[in-house]
């Protein structure tokens, strides 16, 4: 019997040896790494591997880094590599000469990550890489978080994972990293907490000057924003609303992943609305499944396949979300804010607790959607009575409200 038929056995039994197999599993990959590429690789110190969102997405810090690259003539001879699920997606990148496409957990990937100088990534990089001492792990992550993340959990309600499975993940991730760029103290406090990072001596990793995928939200003109909004068809007139909620790790199905239950009656959105609005639905990346929008196709457009966000903030006249980081990013443009927290009670209590109490969110928090609804008819009392608590999020949260890639680079890139 080879070894996959062998782990697949193994991991059917009990939750128990699912865990095992995936321990043998991951230890027989890491090995393999080593011994195929790490050791057989020669250096490229001037070489950076770039993903977002384990190679689903062209977006986020990464791709912000990697613009600040090629617009930089000190980085034009560098060689860049981005990797993906869907290579073929992407091949506009090899435009630039510098530029190699790879297909996520491959051989070619696998290469670049052990001869590459520097790695850049928004999420947690494949479990089976080892960092060679010689090489930078730039680590951005992807938002300033509200909800307790690793090492903060007290509780985790997800089927297939443990707290301690939770914990012991970031704590790998946390070994290998090198940089971490921060927007804020808040962010840099949290993360090393999360992280374990003291615990390890790399409390100091961070530089806070900024979220480098937030730059774009600075420098981008009216006519990018007309731009986007034609090349979503939205009709001139329209005002946006951006609903962009999280995912729950207590819908998980098998052979699916995370699934989304809509808590949104949009018929009954359009009907109170009218004709004025235009929705635009953003899932988590985590999110398998798709919307039912029959019905509301001329009101509500499904966004989640969009590679980059920023595109949907900058056309956004008004956020609606619930637990996810969006808003920190959002509050940069300092327009209003709703927050749709239905369930706010179980995913305090039976999912992560938070870091803050919702006193201090920069827009009223409502837990029916007819009062959310209510609320689009007053949302300029709302921005005169929020305008403080904005000021106050802001200064907290987004102190570096500038352009900030081109300096992370000079700093660490050498």
């Amino acid at each position: 019997m080879n070894l996959w038929k062998w782990l697949g056995r193994l991991c059917s039994l009990t939750p128990g040896t699912k865990r095992l197999a995936l321990k043998l599993f991951y230890w027989w990959k890491t090995r393999r790494y080593q011994k195929v590429y790490v050791d057989n690789c020669v250096p490229e110190p001037h070489t950076v591997v770039f993903e977002a969102y384990m190679g689903k997405r062209y977006a986020c810090s990464p791709r912000a880094l990697y613009e600040a690259m090629l617009a930089d003539p000190a980085y034009d001879s560098w060689t860049k590599v981005w990797a993906f699920r869907d290579p073929e997606k992407y091949r506009f990148l090899e435009k630039d000469p510098h530029t190699r496409v790879v297909a996520w957990r491959t051989a070619d990937y696998y290469r670049a990550c052990a001869c590459a100088g520097y790695w850049i990534t928004n999420s947690r990089m494949p479990r089976e890489l080892s960092c060679r001492k010689d090489q930078a792990y730039i680590q951005c992550w992807h938002g300033t978080p509200l909800k307790k993340l690793g090492y903060d959990l007290e509780q985790y309600a997800e089927k297939n994972s443990t707290l301690s499975e939770v914990r012991e993940n970031y704590l790998a991730e946390a070994r290998r990293v090198t940089h971490m760029p921060s927007p804020s103290p808040f962010y840099t406090e949290k993360m090393i907490s999360a992280f374990h990072l003291e615990a390890l001596g790399k409390e100091h990793v961070f530089w806070e000057q900024g979220y480098p995928r937030n730059d774009r939200l600075f420098s981008a003109g009216p006519g990018e924003c007309e731009r986007i909004r034609k090349k979503l068809g939205i009709p001139e007139g329209k005002k946006v609303i951006l609903y962009a909620p999280t995912w729950r790790e207590n819908q998980h199905e098998a052979g699916a992943g995370y699934t989304y239950r809509n808590p949104a009656d949009f018929s009954l959105w359009k009907k109170t609305l009218g004709e004025d609005w235009i929705v635009l639905f953003r899932a988590h990346y985590f999110i398998g499944n798709s919307l039912d929008l029959s019905g509301v196709e001329d009101f509500v457009r499904d966004v989640s396949d969009m590679d980059e966000i920023n595109d949907l903030y900058l056309i956004a006249d008004v956020l609606v979300t619930d637990y996810s980081s969006v808003f920190f990013d959002f509050a940069n443009l300092k327009r209003p804010i709703l927050f749709y927290m239905y369930d706010y009670r179980q995913y305090r209590e039976e999912m992560r607790d938070f870091y803050f109490d919702t006193d201090l969110l920069p827009g009223p928090v409502f837990q029916t959607q007819e009062a959310l609804l209510e609320a689009f008819g007053r949302l300029e009392e709302t921005e005169e009575e929020y305008r403080e608590k904005y000021r106050r999020f802001n200064s907290i949260f987004n102190p570096h409200m500038r352009v900030c890639s081109g300096d992370y680079l000079k700093e660490w890139l050498r």
